[in-house]
């Protein structure tokens, strides 16, 4: 997992509440069990039409936002089925941190071990850095983990709280297969005394 330290980038509008994992990535598209190549499929039913031909007015679809790397949402974003398939997608098309008022839970721990970092501010923070993000790829913001703040194209600073373990893991790359793995000598360990006093197991 990729670490997330710094990030400095366009953040795209979605003033939409309730936006649920299946409007993230519909269901057709859970096949596969990789986390590459979900990103096209982001947001497919919004995105395109049913022949399958771009929406020109989805927010992702317009010239200033291709490249979004924040994501600036309304609340409960997330809510809808457990699918992990949705933070992959989210990654996959290139954004690595989403602002909203509030996210499901699920979904909330799921972007947290796939390199994603979700930051819930107050509402109002949260239309102001809306109305922000609306200025199109000229307005970038900065999203700082280790000093917990969001810095609008304004210069405004948007001070935000995370869990302590989180924010370790992200900044330094931790997924949960990377932190059994920093325990491996110590499981080892177990595992040789473990085969001495019950060689029966």
């Amino acid at each position: 997992m990729d670490k997330f330290e710094t990030l400095t980038g366009v953040a795209a509008p979605l003033p939409l509440i309730n936006v649920d994992t299946d409007m993230i990535i519909p269901k057709q598209f859970l096949k596969t069990i990789k986390r590459t190549g979900l990103g096209k499929n982001l947001f497919d039913e919004m995105r395109f039409d049913e022949n399958g031909a771009e929406k020109p007015d989805f927010v992702l679809n317009k010239p200033a936002y291709r490249d979004a790397e924040i994501l600036v949402a309304g609340e409960n974003f997330g809510c809808g089925s457990s699918r992990e398939h949705a933070p992959w997608a989210i990654l996959d098309f290139g954004i690595r941190c989403v602002i909203a008022p509030s996210f499901a839970d699920i979904f909330y721990n799921n972007c947290f071990k796939n390199g994603i970092l979700p930051v819930v501010l107050p509402a109002e923070q949260v239309e102001t850095l809306m109305q922000d993000a609306r200025k199109g790829a000229n307005a970038r913001m900065t999203v700082d983990l280790e000093r917990q703040e969001i810095t609008a194209s304004t210069g405004e600073v948007f001070p935000f709280e995370i869990d302590s373990f989180r924010k370790h893991c992200l900044l330094n790359g931790l997924d949960d297969i990377a932190l059994t793995l920093e325990k491996a000598s110590a499981i080892e360990g177990f595992e040789s005394r473990a085969a001495q006093s019950r060689p029966w197991v």
